[in-house]
């Protein structure tokens, strides 16, 4: 079982989506399902070439997808990740946290999901000088670039 106890989706709204780098780099063989997914309370902003998502309960919402792991590869799927966010628990160096979020799938319902968000010295940069993309869509963002 996980370092947090529980085998929870992930909301991805970056390089992970379809038709970004590495979704076939890290998820490709790993999933069992993927769904459009909205989070809402969170700004999406631009980085080097990757997205953050900054917690804002104004803000939102974010797009992605809901990705749903295959059950033997949650485990290395769940470290492979963690390592592409450069996120270790309670490391101050984090660029990303994993926390449990609600999202909310097109047909209304809503599941528990892993986000990657902005650590707090991130975040706290990126509130002060970032880039908001506005409508929370990284790969419409991507496309008009």
């Amino acid at each position: 079982m996980t370092s947090a106890g529980a085998r929870l989706p992930f909301f991805v709204y970056g390089t992970l989506r379809p038709g970004e780098p590495n979704h076939g780099a890290c998820l490709r063989g790993r999933v069992a399902a993927e769904a459009p997914a909205r989070l809402a309370g969170a700004l999406l902003y631009e980085g080097p070439g990757y997205p953050y998502v900054v917690e804002d309960p104004g803000g939102g919402p974010v797009r992605g997808e809901l990705i749903t792991a295959v059950p033997s590869a949650y485990e290395r799927l769940l470290a492979d990740l963690d390592v592409l966010e450069v996120y270790a628990p309670g490391d101050p160096r984090n660029l990303y946290e994993r926390v449990r979020r609600e999202v909310t799938l097109l047909d209304g319902t809503t599941a528990r999901a892993w986000v990657y968000v902005a650590a707090p010295r991130v975040a706290a940069r990126l509130r002060a000088s970032g880039t908001v993309i506005e409508g929370g869509d990284w790969a419409s963002f991507r496309a008009r670039r």
